[in-house]
């Protein structure tokens, strides 16, 4: 019985991975909007009372798709920060380069445009116009978080090893930045995190403007564009840039 099982359930998973490829190809060539489970069925060959056993609605079948997305730049963006010669947390074993946190910055970000560009429609799926009589449930938002969390991890990494260079901040948004801090990174100073938080926001917009065409006419120099303002960011959080020779965005 657990060899039926487990044939069952490679089975299950298969054609739940089968249904989601088709539902990209969809997006593709249609847009969220028009995604119809009657159309993936279709394509597939099944009928669509047996495509409901694994999907009951578009909107469950939208939301694994956008999970999905979010799983895969989260993972491009920790792999990024995670690569073999990056700078971590601290352990006393070995002084971290100057600017090694900056440049873990730079990479993720280059990581991330690079899995949008290669793959725009999910990209504009979960960072595109909303699909309308959706609403995304809560499941989102764990993955939604993982690339905002690589970009703090990065801000602690250097507040614990090298200090960060605490942007100013004050007026009216101190009592904000407290708040923000509070709820996202109480370990480091708000002006850090308030400045994180806005870095997040403009990352995203950057690489929307590039996919959805705004850059058109304007930018021609698109990698040397996006490492210099991902670059900017950084120092606006507070990295501590590399020394001049090592700065690929030049």
């Amino acid at each position: 019985m657990t060899s039926v099982r487990g044939a069952r359930e490679r089975a299950r998973i298969e054609v739940t991975a089968a249904i989601k490829e088709e539902a990209r190809r969809r997006l593709a060539a249609e847009g969220a909007a028009k995604l119809s489970l009657r159309a993936v069925a279709r394509e597939l060959g099944m009928v669509s009372s047996a495509l409901y056993r694994y999907f009951p609605s578009r909107d469950e079948l939208l939301t694994a798709l956008i999970i999905d997305a979010y799983d895969a730049v989260g993972a491009a963006a920790e792999a990024a920060a995670a690569r073999p010669g990056s700078a971590t947390t601290p352990s006393g074993e070995k002084p971290v380069p100057h600017g090694a946190h900056f440049l873990r910055w730079t990479a993720v970000c280059a990581a991330v445009r690079a899995w949008a560009l290669a793959h725009p429609h999910e990209y504009a799926l979960i960072y595109g116009s909303p699909v309308p009589g959706y609403s995304a449930p809560k499941d989102t938002v764990g993955p939604a978080s993982r690339v905002g969390l690589v970009l703090v991890g990065i801000a602690r990494d250097a507040f614990l090893a090298e200090g960060l260079a605490v942007p100013p901040l004050g007026g009216r948004m101190t009592a904000e930045a407290r708040r923000i801090a509070d709820d996202v990174a109480p370990d480091l100073p708000p002006p850090v995190v308030a400045a994180l938080v806005a870095a997040w926001a403009q990352l995203f917009g950057l690489l929307s403007f590039e996919l959805f065409g705004q850059f058109e006419r304007v930018v021609e120099e698109r990698d040397v564009f996006f490492g210099h303002a991902t670059a900017r960011l950084a120092a606006e959080v507070g990295l501590r840039p590399p020394p001049a020779a090592a700065r690929p965005w030049g």
